[in-house]
């Protein structure tokens, strides 16, 4: 049918579309709880501001700090903002621009930038990156291509009767600090459909916010019709060879035209279109006229688009659960609910770690269990609540966290887990059969989204993400992709919301020593927030709530373990045993067990 519902979307709400990041530098002291409250949909951050011009600042390290922010914004533009600052003598030193793609590669500064002042007057500025990645013309930012651990720039005075600093030694590359993509960009997410076009898949893309609002519906149908990120190719269906847009679309008086090229243009394909960019420009109201080669073939209300056709497959209040004394238990806090156990008593014993979640009426579970030896292995069911999972094959010495991948067929039901450093899928009988990775390392764990179509994963103790595909209940994993972060040795992680993630590793902070931390990411790592720094140890479970607001649980909310005590946030608190429902307490002088291995169940 034209208007298959896909799932209930928390009422219908979707997901900001990014984040709104809290800028914490790297060295800094502050905790964060949490990523704050999301811009609305279409807002553009900085109202369109431009970046800091030439003659901003005559300090040597900010001039250089504004010079990393001048390539920001409209591409056409790039080229001019840049060479504001560059000595005429020295533009030479410019890449030479071949074309209207004019690539920008992305740095993060790992500390401040060190000038020193020379006796003729001029000024040696150097500055350490991390290289995170080439922005695209589409949006995209794609992994790094450059190699480079500093940048080092050289600067004088203007000339005479000129104000400000110019470099006169500059990097042959265009450069583009993070701090300048969170400042000047808008985080954007578009939608493919999945292989079986049963779901839309979510993609980040990035937006200079000094595009004005007619011109952001163009550019959104050019990301559509040129197609996804690469690494999230293999899991999404691509419009068909040829489509491209005729002109600019058109929008006035609440009503909006686009008109494209599309080989094949059948009834289902248009109205696939016009429901990847209801969902794709969630700002916009009103109809959509949709022309295929100026015949007008489609009208559609945006608004009753995204009503008609929600996007991801969760349903009821989220609830916390928790394992304690080896056994599955909700937990209670204020202002949130709670529920019971949706495990049958039989089976709810020996239990390590556990993936509940909700497919319609039914409750799918996976269990991790152990028995005396500590070998361990999975238990999978589904079914109406309680669930009586059934026996899984094999023992492994270790079996993580699992994840469930929410598909929409309940007849199939599929999760993947990591068993002895390798990587499996499961089916609701507990079958598994490994999958193997083009990347090499033990593979230590595995998060699903929302979605069901892209995971995350910690290889080697560094994060990937990767596109999953479902044909024909076929699980494949596409070539992952690796993120650059700030932590090394990365131990969990999980889906934080609609394009970011929640992890832990380590950190090298100023003075030179090791620190556990928590930071949130975009999905291509490039725009990172401090969550909580010095956990004090490493952090060996992390669960996130990656849904909207409903039942007093905000997105953002997670919750880790580290030392074998677990903890939440939204507000930071450690969760203790009176936290834990349907438990005895223990005898007079006896020490009560911790809570271990915190998870929602949504």
């Amino acid at each position: 049918m034209r208007r298959r519902l896909l799932a209930v979307l928390l009422g219908g709400v979707l997901l900001p579309a990014g984040l709104a990041g809290c800028g914490i530098p790297a060295n800094g002291d502050i905790q964060v709880d949490g990523p704050g409250p999301s811009a609305e949909a279409g807002f553009i951050n900085g109202g369109g501001a431009q970046p800091p011009t030439q003659t901003a600042s005559d300090d040597p390290k900010e001039f250089v700090r504004n010079y990393l922010a001048a390539a920001a914004g409209e591409r056409d533009q790039a080229y001019s903002r840049v060479k504001q600052f560059i000595a005429q003598e020295a533009k030479p030193l410019l890449p030479t621009k071949q074309s209207s793609e004019i690539a920008l590669t992305v740095v993060r500064l790992r500390e401040n930038p060190e000038a020193r002042s020379n006796s003729d007057g001029t000024y040696d500025v150097t500055v350490r990156v991390q290289q995170l990645g080439v922005l695209r013309a589409d949006g995209t930012l794609r992994p790094p291509v450059a190699s480079d651990p500093e940048y080092r720039f050289k600067l004088r005075p203007a000339d005479t009767g000129q104000p400000g600093l110019v470099l006169t030694e500059l990097p042959n590359v265009l450069l583009l600090s993070d701090d300048a993509l969170r400042s000047y960009y808008r985080e954007r997410t578009i939608y493919f459909w999945n292989s079986d076009r049963s779901r839309l898949v979510p993609d980040q893309r990035y937006l200079p916010s000094a595009v004005p609002a007619e011109r952001r519906v163009t550019e959104v149908v050019k990301w559509l019709t040129v197609g996804p990120s690469d690494w999230l190719a293999p899991g999404v269906t691509l419009l068909p060879d040829g489509t491209s847009p005729i002109n600019n679309a058109t929008g006035s008086d609440g009503r909006w035209e686009v008109n494209l090229k599309m080989p094949g243009a059948n009834d289902d394909r248009l109205a696939r279109f016009a429901t990847q960019l209801a969902w794709s420009l969630p700002e916009l109201t009103g109809r959509l006229d949709l022309k295929i080669q100026n015949q007008n073939r489609l009208t559609v209300d945006l608004k009753q688009e995204r009503l008609d056709i929600p996007v991801y497959p969760t349903s009821g209040s989220p609830e916390r659960y928790c394992v304690y004394d080896g056994a599955i238990h909700p937990l209670s806090f204020v202002g949130e609910p709670s529920g019971t156990v949706p495990v049958a008593a039989a089976a709810n014993k020996g239990v390590v770690s556990a993936a509940l979640s909700r497919s319609g009426d039914d409750i799918l579970a996976a269990l991790v269990v152990t028995r005396a030896d500590r070998k361990q292995r999975l238990m999978v069911g589904s079914g109406p609540d309680p669930v009586t999972p059934s026996n899984g094959t094999g023992w492994y010495a270790s079996v993580g966290r699992p994840t469930w991948l929410r598909s929409l067929d309940p007849q199939h039901q599929y999760g993947l887990v990591v068993a002895d450093n390798r990587l499996y899928r499961f089916d609701d009988l507990a079958g598994l059969k490994q999958i193997l990775l083009p990347v090499q390392g033990p593979v230590s764990a595995v998060a699903a989204s929302l979605d069901g179509h892209r995971i995350a994963l910690i290889v080697d103790g560094a994060l990937y993400v990767a596109a999953v595909s479902l044909d024909g209940g076929v699980v494949s994993v596409g070539q992952p992709r690796r993120l650059v972060t700030r932590l090394t040795g990365v131990t969990a992680v999980d889906w934080y919301a609609e394009n970011q993630l929640v992890f832990a590793g380590s950190e090298l902070r100023s003075e030179g020593r090791p620190e556990r931390s928590i930071y949130q990411t975009t999905v291509d790592g490039a725009l990172d927030t401090a969550l909580k720094l010095d956990v004090g140890a490493p952090v060996t479970h992390l669960a996130a709530y990656p849904g909207g607001p409903v039942g007093g649980l905000p997105t953002g909310s997670y919750m880790y373990e580290a030392n074998r005590v677990a903890y939440r946030n939204n507000p930071f608190d450690t969760i203790k045993r009176d936290r834990v429902l349907n438990v005895t307490p223990p005898a007079a002088g006896v020490k009560a067990s911790n809570p271990t291995v915190p998870f929602f169940l949504y």
